[in-house]
């Protein structure tokens, strides 16, 4: 079979099926040991100082958030500050447009990860999954993973679903996972809308058990944290970390 031909057998299938009623990547946040571990604690707006980027890392040192999501300036850092925790460093390539030659977004992800990156959250081609340009689409995104996973590094891959309709949600996701992509991601933070449940699930059921799936954008408070990973999020991406946990906690 033919990427093109499994593209459109996994539109036609994800869209005419009836969604699970179950899946087993879904767990309520109370089946999970420490819901501090799904979250990105998220730091990706153009002002950020290294303060500011100090702050973060210490918050998610003491939370033992699944990691750090930083801009490419901020990776040096952060590997330094989190050194011997078990805290990720994760940062972000062709973002937030991923309108970025391929050798750009590779090269980009080499560098990060000799400056410690361990995570590697790239924004695909938009324009060419637009245009239906799906084996553009999956080599932009195969170059970041052979760089990354060369390095030892994960590939988290931001879709951007507010801009796209349900089928082109599932071609990008049929892209990413047949690029060896380790996760598919829902957004950048800078689009017209974030994350919904609507959008985890469908990512989900496209990928299956086999890929991640994080949820990110608009990711507030414990509410928005539990209906995400109802619907099929393992992995967070949030600014309002230490929020979410207060109120997961009760404390808030």
């Amino acid at each position: 079979m033919g990427f093109e031909e499994k593209i459109g057998r996994a539109i036609s299938k994800a869209l005419t099926a009836p969604a699970p009623a179950d899946s087993p990547m879904r767990a309520a946040p109370a089946e999970i040991a420490d819901p501090a571990h799904l979250i990105d604690h998220t730091l990706l707006k153009p002002t950020a100082t290294a303060d500011q980027v100090r702050q973060l890392c210490a918050e998610a040192a003491e939370y033992k958030f699944a990691a750090v999501c930083v801009n490419p300036v901020w990776v040096a850092l952060c590997a330094e500050l989190l050194a011997g925790s078990s805290v990720q460093v994760c940062t972000v390539v062709g973002f937030p447009l991923g309108a970025d030659l391929p050798e750009a977004k590779a090269f980009e992800a080499e560098r990060c990860i000799v400056l410690g990156a361990t995570e590697i959250d790239m924004v695909l081609n938009l324009g060419a999954l637009k245009a239906q340009q799906y084996t553009v689409v999956r080599d932009d995104i195969a170059a970041v993973v052979t760089a990354s996973h060369a390095a030892g590094a994960i590939v988290k891959v931001i879709i951007e679903t507010a801009y796209l309709t349900d089928a082109e949600k599932v071609a990008a996701c049929v892209a990413a996972q047949d690029a060896g992509a380790d996760f598919v991601k829902t957004s950048t933070g800078f689009g017209p809308a974030g994350a919904t449940a609507a959008d985890v699930a469908l990512m989900r059921r496209v990928v299956g058990p086999a890929l991640g799936v994080k949820a990110a954008g608009g990711i507030r408070s414990a509410d928005d944290f539990r209906t995400m990973v109802a619907a099929g999020a393992n992995r967070i991406g949030a600014s309002a970390g230490i929020k979410i946990m207060a109120e997961l906690r009760g404390q808030a």
